[in-house]
């Protein structure tokens, strides 16, 4: 993934990977619990833990080496919260984009199976096999390949001793349907769709993101996510807050200059000859994006949501109100796509803070450090700006 971070902690629509995964089983009516399986040194799962609020069973495991390992500790786990006919099934943490009727039928289909199966999608593009120089050897018949996906489903007990027999024999099995048949079953192949990526590669973030947005118009009442996630999905008769794709919102502030040491923009103090007059902190580049943010959202203005006739507001820091635009858009399901900004001031030079702001921003809003750009510009000393009588910013986002 060419990222530090594991890859079901990487950001995705503003929610790390696995929060969406987690999602999907703990809103479900007919999951009973879940069992996550977490890393022995993983430091990424206590923040999303505490973000949280099952109102199920949520029980924790250490991992394995390998998946086959982990997967044996998360079912050694159920052994006193589960009998060993009850159904039970593996997912990916990296799988965030699975539908609500994939799981259904998943679910229906297997229901009275006596070994159980799992979700895969047939095989569409032709394969080839390679020779060891990495030239073609043969064209593969791909009329009874499939793609195997998750969730898989087995009964317990079955599964658990099948995975038990299968490394006793030093079989390390990429899947638990592997274990299965290993063992002399035929798991059962469901048809699910494509768009239930695993993420792997960069590029697959942008894909989630797009698939994800598809699900939102779905559960919001949109007409054919469910049969194709294409960009241009008519929005329900009933008003919505994400009729379309994507959204775009613009927002502009400005603040005079008054008495002090210091301003703050982007949520970073600045040294300066004065101070800028305002309710709040005088943040007029936070004020811009919450406008942008608000506006793309449908949602009003900043002084509707945060008026200055309130003392609750009175000197507050703006990173708390754009946390808190965040939060209405999250509670919407809308998503930050990215933002961009620039400010207009004559003084103070804007250029050695501008890292330390799109930092602030991002971690506010969720999303990486990349989606946020900021820009500085003078007006050539026209104007109250150029006058330095004050200082504006232009902003605008995207949400979708």
């Amino acid at each position: 993934m060419g990222s530090t971070i594991p890859k079901q902690y990487l950001p995705l629509a503003g929610r790390p990977v696995i929060a969406h995964t987690l999602d999907i089983f703990l809103r479900h009516p007919r999951i009973a619990g879940l069992v996550a399986i977490i890393g022995g040194e993983d430091e990424w799962w206590p923040a999303v833990a505490a973000n949280l609020a099952p109102a199920k069973p949520l029980w924790v495991v250490e991992g394995g080496v390998e998946r086959c390992h982990s997967v044996r500790n998360g079912l050694e786990a159920l052994r006193e919260h589960a009998h060993s006919d009850d159904w039970v099934l593996v997912h990916d943490a990296a799988r965030p984009c699975l539908t609500g009727a994939d799981l259904d039928r998943l679910l229906d289909q297997l229901a009275d199976d006596p070994v159980g199966g799992l979700l895969a999608a047939p095989v569409r593009d032709t394969l080839k096999r390679a020779n060891g120089t990495g030239q073609v050897a043969t064209t593969v018949d791909r009329s009874r390949l499939w793609h195997a996906l998750t969730p898989q489903m087995f009964r317990l007990g079955l599964l658990r001793e099948s995975l038990r027999a299968a490394l006793a024999r030093g079989l390390l099995v990429t899947d638990e349907a592997a274990a299965l048949e290993a063992a002399g079953f035929a798991p059962r192949l469901i048809e699910g769709r494509a768009d239930n990526l695993k993420i792997t590669r960069p590029e697959d973030l942008a894909l989630a993101e797009f698939y994800l947005a598809g699900k939102r118009r779905a559960e919001d009442g949109g007409q054919g996510a469910e049969h194709s996630p294409a960009p241009h999905i008519p929005p329900p008769a009933s008003h919505s807050l994400n009729p379309g794709f994507a959204r775009i919102g613009h927002g502009f502030d400005v603040h005079a200059f008054g008495p002090g040491e210091f301003i703050t923009l982007g949520g970073v103090h600045i040294p300066h000859s004065r101070s800028l007059v305002a309710h709040s902190d005088g943040d007029v580049l936070l004020h811009a994006l919450c406008d942008a943010l608000l506006g793309a959202a449908g949602l009003g203005d900043i002084g509707h949501h945060f008026p200055d006739s309130d003392a609750e507001f009175e000197d507050i820091d703006s990173r708390i109100l754009l946390r808190r635009v965040a939060a209405l858009l999250r509670e919407r399901h809308l998503a930050v796509g990215n933002v961009d900004a620039t400010i207009v001031a004559q003084a103070p030079k804007m250029a050695p803070h501008i890292a330390a702001m799109r930092e602030h921003i991002a971690a506010d809003l969720r999303i990486e450090p990349g989606r946020v750009n900021l820009k500085a510009t003078t007006t050539e000393r026209l104007g109250y700006v150029g006058r330095g009588e004050g200082l504006a910013v232009h902003a605008v986002a995207l949400i979708f």
